[in-house]
């Protein structure tokens, strides 16, 4: 989503105070043999480039330039010190699951061509919420005090859905939970205690639990909902051992927050 800012220190006069009193210290006393002094270079040898730029990125998250992921437009600016993070529950896509959304995403692109896959699947039980650097550890650790007692539970996700963002600058495809909804509520109750604890925005008041299956630019409902929802629909229906592809275990929760990941098994 950015590391703590590190603290530039520049070169300071006392220093050169230092240096200053120190050669004044070295001045022959009386009786004693005059040394030749060798005299102090004028300026600070330059600092080499691998030093300057050693640093370069380790507190910077990816640059605001839409045109380097596909068009797709921050939340909320990108600050030095904030992180943006997620919690969520993913999902391992079996090959079964794959051989679906290949059947998916050509019908669903004949209606809107700009929309591409997922490059990978999950159910959110967090909006996406900006940390400083210092929260994380505590935030992270209150999240694994907060689930440690959830057992794994096994959901099915197989009604197709048209979602966007709040902003509607994105739309997407995916497919909603049907069975396993009220554990993901009691999930999203004790991330949400969290985001409390620490000032953050809640979850939303009526969520609707999915898996994104493909994205696009822009807000494409009125393409996509009508007669394309009900043919994807129907290919989800007509598929073989659907009910089983689209059964899945919940294992964990995870916690994205920039480059880092964080996951706390359920029991």
């Amino acid at each position: 989503m950015s590391a703590a800012p590190l603290v530039g220190y520049s070169s300071s006069s006392s220093e050169d105070e230092d240096e200053a009193k120190a050669g004044a210290q070295a001045q022959p006393g009386a009786g004693s043999c005059p040394r030749a002094q060798s005299p102090l270079p004028s300026q600070r040898l330059p600092v080499p480039d691998s030093v300057l730029h050693m640093f370069l990125g380790t507190e910077e998250g990816p640059e605001d330039d839409s045109a380097k992921h596909g068009g797709r437009v921050r939340t909320f600016p990108h600050e030095r010190g904030n992180w943006a993070t997620h919690v969520y529950v993913p999902y391992e896509a079996k090959e079964e699951f794959l051989d679906l959304l290949d059947m998916l995403l050509p019908r669903a692109q004949t209606y809107v061509p700009r929309l591409v896959r997922m490059e990978a699947f999950h159910l959110s039980l967090s909006q996406s919420v900006v940390l400083r650097h210092h929260w994380i550890l505590p935030f992270v650790q209150a999240l694994k005090d907060r689930v440690a007692s959830f057992q794994g539970f096994f959901f099915i996700a197989n009604r197709v859905k048209i979602y966007t963002n709040q902003e509607k600058t994105r739309t997407f495809v995916g497919l909603e939970v049907t069975s396993g909804h009220a554990q993901f509520l009691d999930l999203v109750s004790e991330v949400d205690r969290v985001m409390e604890e620490f000032d953050l925005t809640t979850f939303y008041q009526d969520p609707s639990f999915h898996i994104s299956l493909a994205w696009c630019v822009g807000d494409a409902r009125l393409q996509l909902e009508g007669q394309c929802l009900r043919e994807l629909q129907t290919i989800v229906d007509e598929f073989e051992d659907s009910e089983m592809v689209l059964r899945v275990h919940a294992e964990q929760v995870r916690c994205k927050s920039g480059h880092k990941f964080f996951s706390m098994p359920l029991k």
